[in-house]
């Protein structure tokens, strides 16, 4: 990263100008006769106090010799630079705003460069956020449409900086444009990869719903965040899943997987998820978790298998034998088990397939 001088003093090009003039033996007023400017604009060039015009650019090359480019590059630069150093002011009152950020995680996790300089720090948070000031926080990054659960503190901007990465990885993924029938299809798909190592998730999975115009993603997740997923559409033809692997379970993720993808195949394109581990009694919710359910294990399956076993006492061979004659991995099996207390979650867990980040970085 290359360090960026700001000097708090620029100069206009008024006094290149004045140095043009000088070299040549040539007054203002001279100049401005020359050029049929009024000598008070000639002199408010010089001062900075008047922007050089391409009219006037024109005019000078005519008169001095010097390319019209030449003076309306130097004026571009003089008032790049001078929005640049009223920047530097303005961002110096929001120093404070950057101990609301998790810079020390989001900087950890490659997602911002650590700075030890305060404005440049800020600079680099903006330009994650993709907002030029601290004063479009709100407008810009609400999460107000995300459900929240009332049973947590979730850290706003936590969240913020998590939901940020995954829309950043998200627009890296080349999708066709949505396609509910594909998806639809890919999702039934899907249910047989539970059986296959786990890394498929990662490729074919990934793949496949950017075929069908969803792009997939995993993003660490930030101390306070308390989300497992989120699904919100980035474009009319885009959506996109974000999961967190909060649980690091091999059932946990297949589950949160088909309950994101619920929201985006039966739900509007307007709405945006975030799930939190609470029981919600919103409906959109329910219609979720009851697809990703039935997806995995339906109605007719489970509630078979529960009449066939004894609640305590199943075995770790009923189990397996149950998940082979389904065609889904056993460890979903007992996380249902678990989930509904019908097996203590002490029992059967080496069954589950416990996740590690380094794997699932993308």
């Amino acid at each position: 990263m290359l360090n960026e001088y700001t000097p708090d003093y620029v100069s206009p090009p008024g006094e290149t100008l004045l140095e043009t003039l000088e070299m040549l033996g040539m007054r203002q007023t001279e100049l401005a006769s020359r050029t049929g400017r009024p000598e008070k604009t000639i002199s408010e060039i010089v001062t900075g106090k008047t922007a050089i015009t391409p009219k006037t650019a024109v005019q000078f090359e005519r008169v001095l010799g010097i390319p019209a480019g030449f003076w309306l590059r130097r004026e571009q630069q003089y008032q790049e630079a001078l929005a640049r150093l009223k920047e530097e002011h303005e961002l110096q009152e929001h120093i404070d705003w950057l101990k609301k950020i998790p810079i020390k995680e989001i900087a950890a996790f490659g997602w911002v460069e650590k700075c030890d300089d305060s404005i440049q720090q800020l600079k680099e948070v903006l330009n994650f956020f993709a907002i030029a000031s601290p004063d479009n926080w709100d407008a810009a990054l609400s999460c107000a449409s995300f459900r929240q659960s009332a049973a947590y503190q979730a850290d706003p901007y936590a969240v913020a900086a998590w939901l940020r990465e995954g829309e950043r990885r998200a627009q890296r993924i080349d999708c066709e444009a949505y396609d509910a029938g594909l998806f639809e299809k890919y999702l039934h798909e899907f249910r047989a990869c539970t059986t296959e190592p786990v890394e498929v998730i990662q490729t074919r999975v990934v793949e496949m719903c950017a075929e069908a115009g969803v792009a997939l993603v995993f993003v660490r997740q930030l101390p306070r965040t308390v989300a497992s997923g989120a699904t919100r559409w980035l474009s009319s033809d885009k959506a996109l899943i974000q999961l967190s692997l909060r649980y690091k379970y091999h059932d946990h993720l297949w589950f949160t997987f088909f309950h994101e993808a619920a929201h985006i195949l039966l739900h509007g394109k307007r709405d945006a998820f975030l799930e939190v581990d609470d029981d919600s009694d919103d409906a959109k919710e329910q219609e979720a978790d009851k697809f990703a359910s039935d997806l995995l294990i339906s109605t007719e399956q489970w509630e078979e298998f529960v009449m066939s076993i004894t609640v305590g006492r199943i075995s770790r061979a009923e189990i397996e034998a149950f998940a082979n004659e389904i065609g889904i991995h056993p460890g979903i099996v007992v996380g249902r088990l678990q989930h509904e207390k019908l097996l203590p979650h002490t029992h059967c867990n080496d069954l589950k397939i416990h996740l590690k980040w380094n794997e699932y970085q993308n």
